[in-house]
């Protein structure tokens, strides 16, 4: 059988088992709960499309299955580019009603009242979708990607184009679904109607806008605190990693290894924990504190809560990641520019200033944007040091889950958040824009990197060596918190912080946890496992199409893949709980809906390390295997995959992380049932029970540390096979060049 046939087959069965088998609704419990099975297909709340049309009343759905009827019909035509353009216009229009429909009617009705004055007001509305909606779905993106395939587009590689239809689908869903809802939520008044006025009143109001700070007779504005805030950390986050890549690549630093693994514990700890510690040292009761009033009577007083307390855990918390973005610039600039300037008799401070320092400019303006962002995007340091000196991610929150209960407000809050950022990112482009600082080319290069100035060692020494000391203090900090009573207080060694949190007992029915912290680390670890895959699956086959395919709205894909790299945690935990709350889509309180924002906030890291690995492949190893009759899948699974194992070690260790880190998002998406780490940390903290909270957060660290570890182990390592000289007979000499050239 012809594999067109074959494959439209498949996506006609799955059609008609969604609307005829599957429950079309979304069901209490999940389809995992079985207790359905006894109310199928008859039953309302389990029953498929076909029978809600006749016992709901659900005559919006019949427009749906005539799609599928008109696809089922195609079938007997023979295939060739007309049957293609016909299928691939029945899959756009089934897909299009589906949507229409689940936007259109929600649980009292219609949705908009366009609708209501044309068909007349409905009895009752429609649950959100479930598995059958989602399936037929599916079937109709395959109807367009197989229909495409057969009018020949991208040389009929179906698996291609069901990959770049299944991306685009994902990637409208749960990207750019949910900031539409967020942009509709900021005109909706409380209870839900359009109301322009409460969009006015919220993005005039002072306490976002004002400049009191300037002339004396106030605090600034949200905002401007906010902009501030990031400007100052983005700036100070990338002068600290310049001069930490500076002192591991271009100087003899005795200290380089500790300097290493102390850019990497910030990014596996926790976000608050550093502001835990800084409360330690230097709040009210702090270690420090409490010694200097000791010794000179002088009460330090609150400084520490308030924005310069957030700015510096931020620049602990955030420097580690411009040092990353900054050290393979900084490695990555040819000696033979400095070679160059010094031959005309450049000394060493003019040579880095006029030749090395501009060529750091891309490095510079990303590690700028990524500390900028992250500031932007901070919740947990301004939630514990903040104290009366909000910023828009903690007033967005408390907009939200405060008293107030004002989701229009933080939808506004969101939306300001959310253009900083994205003026940021398209500042950075634009300052790049148009510019070259290429420097490696295909021409060998031995030479030696030109030494820094006395001066430059100088100010790189002082910066460095400060931050190190700073940064074992805050860390020792952390792990003396956990082991005695109150640290500053009662300074007695006990295990009772892990104890309550982390207990074992042995009962009747074998053994128990019984610690206070188990049920959200087991949560955590489930959805973080379940996320981690997910991420490195989805964004490297986003990589795959962007580097190996080429196909119209490339560029608008990437762009899309980006974006949410450039949207705070925040933003997005808003603009989940808007767009999910309701039908067509309902997933807030459940498991799904974490791992889901975990997987597209996660994503863009996944697919950039892609995109670097694959751009290394040369494109002959796919078309060798399309040549010797392997398909795109084949190719993809048998050939670039097995290459791309540090990309995808690296997908998978940035989510694990970041899924178990992350608090900006995930505090609107927890429920009781699913309770995140961090946000129940958070919850400990807010209880001053700072001693379990930096015992739980120890232990995550070491867990992280370990799974990492094991990630590493079961992906395995890139081979490139070299055969040894001695391995190889006179005979087969030419052999290792062949090799070594493919």
């Amino acid at each position: 059988m012809d594999s067109r046939v074959r494959r439209l087959d498949a996506a006609l069965l799955l059609g008609l088992v969604a609307v005829v088998v599957l429950p079309w609704y979304g069901m209490e419990g999940g389809l995992w709960n079985t207790g359905w099975l006894g109310a199928w297909p008859l039953g309302l709340d389990a029953a498929p499309g076909v029978v809600q049309i006749a016992e709901r009343g659900a005559f919006w759905l019949l427009p749906v299955v005539l799609a599928l009827g008109a696809a089922l019909l195609l079938r007997v035509s023979p295939p060739g580019e007309r049957r293609g353009s016909r299928l691939a216009t029945v899959g756009g229009i089934g897909l299009a009603l589906l949507v229409a429909e689940g936007l259109s009617v929600g649980y009292g009705g219609w949705n908009w009242s366009g609708w209501e004055s044309l068909f007349g007001p409905l009895d009752d509305g429609q649950p959100p979708f479930g598995i059958g909606a989602f399936a037929l779905a599916l079937a109709f993106l395959l109807l367009v990607s197989f229909g495409l395939a057969e009018r020949g587009r991208l040389r009929g590689d179906a698996f291609v184009l069901s990959a770049i239809a299944l991306v685009v689908a994902l990637v409208a869903t749960f990207v750019l679904y949910p900031l539409a809802s967020l942009f509709i939520g900021a005109f909706q008044s409380f209870d839900g109607a359009f109301d322009a006025s409460s969009f006015l009143s919220n993005i005039q109001d002072r306490s976002i806008w004002s400049l009191d700070c300037v002339s004396g007779a106030g605090a600034c504005g949200l905002a401007w605190r906010t902009l501030f805030l990031a400007l100052l950390t983005g700036f100070g986050t990338t002068v600290l990693g310049l001069a930490f890549a500076l002192a591991a690549t271009r100087m003899r630093f005795p200290f380089k290894k500790l300097l290493r693994l102390l850019t990497i514990l910030p990014i596996i700890t926790p976000p608050f924990v550093i502001g835990l510690a800084l409360i330690l040292l230097f709040g009210r009761s702090g270690v420090v504190t409490q010694g200097i009033l000791a010794l000179t009577g002088y009460d330090g007083g609150r400084w520490l809560y308030g924005m310069t307390g957030i700015w510096v855990a931020q620049m602990l918390s955030f420097t580690p990641i411009a040092f990353m973005v900054l050290i393979g610039v900084v490695e990555g600039i040819s000696p033979s520019m400095e070679e160059a300037a010094q031959t005309m008799r450049a000394n060493r401070w003019r040579t880095f200033w006029t030749v090395t320092f501009p060529l750091m400019r891309p490095g510079l303006a990303n590690a700028f944007l990524v500390g900028f962002i992250e500031s932007m995007a901070d919740f947990g340091n301004p939630l514990v040091l903040g104290g009366s000196h909000g910023v828009l991610s903690t007033e967005i929150f408390f907009a939200v889950v405060g008293a107030q209960n004002d989701p229009a407000r933080a939808a506004v809050l969101a939306l300001v958040l959310l253009a900083f950022t994205l003026s940021a990112f398209a500042a950075q482009r634009l300052w790049l824009k148009g510019k070259s600082y290429t420097t490696v080319t295909g021409k060998g290069d031995s030479g030696r990197h030109a030494a820094l100035d006395v001066r430059l060692k100088a100010g790189v020494i002082a910066m460095v060596v400060p931050w190190i000391a700073f940064t074992l203090v805050v860390y020792a900090m952390i792990v003396a918190g956990s082991f005695v009573r109150t640290l500053g207080l009662d300074n007695t060694l006990t295990l009772d912080h892990y104890a309550k949190a982390f207990s074992v007992s042995l009962g009747d029915g074998g053994l128990r946890w019984t610690g206070v912290a188990w049920n959200s680390f087991w949560t955590t670890m489930e959805i973080a496992l379940a996320a981690a895959p997910l991420t490195a699956a989805v964004g490297l086959l986003s990589a795959y199409l962007l580097v190996r395919q080429r196909f119209a709205g490339r560029e608008l894909l990437e762009f899309m893949l980006m974006l949410s790299f450039a949207i705070p945690g925040t933003v997005i935990g808003v603009s989940y709980v808007l767009a999910f709350n309701l039908p067509p889509i309902e997933m807030t309180g459940t498991a799904i809906i974490l791992v889901v924002c975990f997987i597209f906030r996660n994503m863009p890291v996944g697919v950039r390390s892609g995109i670097a690995a694959m751009s290394q492949l040369d494109k002959s190893l796919d078309e060798a295997s399309l040549t010797l009759g392997a398909n795109s899948f084949t190719t993809l699974r048998r050939v670039v995959l097995p290459l791309l194992k540090p990309a995808i070690v690296s997908a998978l260790v940035y989510s694990f992380v970041r899924s178990i880190t992350s608090i900006s998002a995930v505090i609107f998406l927890v429920s009781a049932q699913y309770n995140m780490a961090t946000s129940y940390i958070v919850g400990l903290t807010e209880n001053g029970e700072y001693g379990v909270a930096i015992a739980y957060s120890a232990t995550l660290i070491l867990v992280m540390i370990v799974v990492i570890a094991g990630f590493q182990l079961v992906v395995g390592q890139r081979r490139l096979r070299r055969e040894s000289p001695a391995a190889v007979s006179p005979a087969a000499a030419p052999i290792p060049s062949l090799e070594k050239t493919a």
